[in-house]
């Protein structure tokens, strides 16, 4: 056992806000204390320094990671992403969050994340390729089609992932290319990937947002929703959300936040987005600060930006029913702790935005059966998934004491099929 104890006002890592949430559940619900040191801890963590060349000529050195944490349950499986922040101990996190959100689903993946510490916005795409490609290249021993699946994460899309798979196919045999296009999933409908993929995050968050709001008897019809991020995930939420009548009312991203009571449209955001590059100078809207966005009364708020959003400091101001995480981590234990005694309910992380991961599997089944399933295909199966995974978390809440938190939830729901596995399997040797 391993009760790690929440220090208040002591600033802790985002793997450690892991780890606690981690030995919550591992507490709550009895896990064996073997099987709890052999999650507890990632299975391997890779570290690269590569070069690569800039348009003018010079080379420059960049540090790249992918950690893998476990594989009880199939194939490593998670995104890369190219960020300034990124780190070992954000990616430890994320790959951790992976393994939780994969046996949530009931897919057959393990986790793992990656990423490159690198600000892509400084680079042209002629660089961009070069630096994916090398970074390729140097992890072309630790990924493979049947081993660790990357996939598209912050600030990389499918053109980077069509890049490395590319560059992985141009390392092995031509014999093997047909059968190992699934090296990466993400990748371009033309290339092999899946229709629904761009969408996945947000269209999962919705299904479950669906299914909560028939839980409360609340109509999203007339709702109101706060969007944190208007990237991929943010603005497919918003999109999706507006789909049932409910009406986007503030937005924030790095470029500053924006309000509009009477509602804003999430089609003309987003094409205002991609022409500009962020939210702020939305012409329809009036710009708010960072405060003022988190204070906005609302029903529903989908944090979709990056880690460590809802704390202590923030948690307080929040004026919203639901939290609906479009983001991996948006909320730490503090915030976690007073979002619940304030009332707020919270569908967590690793519920909430499964969906990418759910369609990166379908993706990849496609390539292994050679078969293209259609758009109503990939929804229907995603919807069902999302469903059962909600289901299951809201079941495993309501029957441990107190009615526990929906994170605690989702995490004993994972940690109780890795444990079922390993009783079956036994630990070698």
């Amino acid at each position: 056992m391993n009760p790690m104890v929440l220090q208040r006002h002591e600033k802790r890592s985002v793997y450690d806000n892991v780890i606690y949430q981690f030995h919550k559940a591992a507490d709550m619900m009895g896990l064996d204390p073997d099987i709890r040191k052999v999650l507890e801890s990632t299975h391997r963590e890779i570290v690269v320094h590569f070069p690569a060349r800039m348009d003018d000529g010079r080379i420059k050195i960049f540090t790249g990671y992918r950690v893998q944490h476990n594989d009880a349950l199939g194939p490593f499986k998670g995104g890369l992403r190219f960020h300034p922040n990124v780190d070992i101990d954000e990616v430890r996190a994320l790959a951790t969050w992976m393994t939780w959100k994969s046996a949530i689903a009931e897919i057959p993946f393990g986790g793992a994340k990656g990423g490159i510490q690198i600000d892509p916005s400084k680079h042209s795409q002629a660089e961009l390729e070069r630096i994916t490609r090398r970074f390729t290249y140097s992890l072309r021993d630790v990924i493979g089609p049947e081993y660790d699946i990357p996939a598209p994460d912050v600030n990389t899309n499918s053109k980077i992932m069509a890049w490395i798979a590319d560059t992985y196919l141009s390392m092995i045999p031509a014999q093997e290319h047909q059968r190992s296009l699934h090296v990466v999933t993400g990748k371009p409908v033309e290339m092999g990937g899946s229709l629904g993929r761009d969408k996945a995050t947000g269209q999962g968050l919705a299904y479950v947002v669906e299914e909560w709001a028939k839980d409360a008897k609340f109509s999203l019809d007339k709702a109101t929703f706060l969007v944190q991020g208007f990237g991929n995930v943010g603005s497919w939420s918003a999109r999706l959300l507006a789909a049932h009548g409910a009406e986007l009312i503030a937005a924030e991203d790095v470029t500053g936040a924006v309000m509009n009571r009477d509602g804003i449209d999430p089609m003309e955001l987003t094409r205002h987005v991609q022409v500009n590059g962020g939210v702020g100078g939305y012409p329809k809207s009036t710009p708010i600060d960072h405060e003022t966005f988190l204070r906005t009364k609302a029903d529903i708020l989908i944090p979709a930006a990056l880690e460590g959003q809802i704390t202590e400091e923030t948690a307080p101001i929040l004026n919203v029913r639901l939290v609906a995480e479009g983001a991996n981590g948006p909320t730490d234990p503090e915030g976690d702790e007073i979002l619940q005694a304030r009332g707020i309910e919270v569908i967590p992380d690793v519920l909430c935005n499964a969906g990418g991961v759910i369609v990166s599997y379908f993706e990849w089944l496609q390539n292994k059966r050679s078969e293209s399933w259609d758009l109503e295909e990939v929804d229907t199966r995603l919807k069902k998934k999302m469903q059962t995974a909600y289901h299951k978390v809201r079941e495993t809440a309501s029957r441990y004491a107190f009615n526990t938190d929906w994170r605690t939830a989702a995490y004993i729901v994972a940690l109780s099929k890795l444990e079922k596995v390993y009783k079956e399997r036994g630990i070698f040797p």
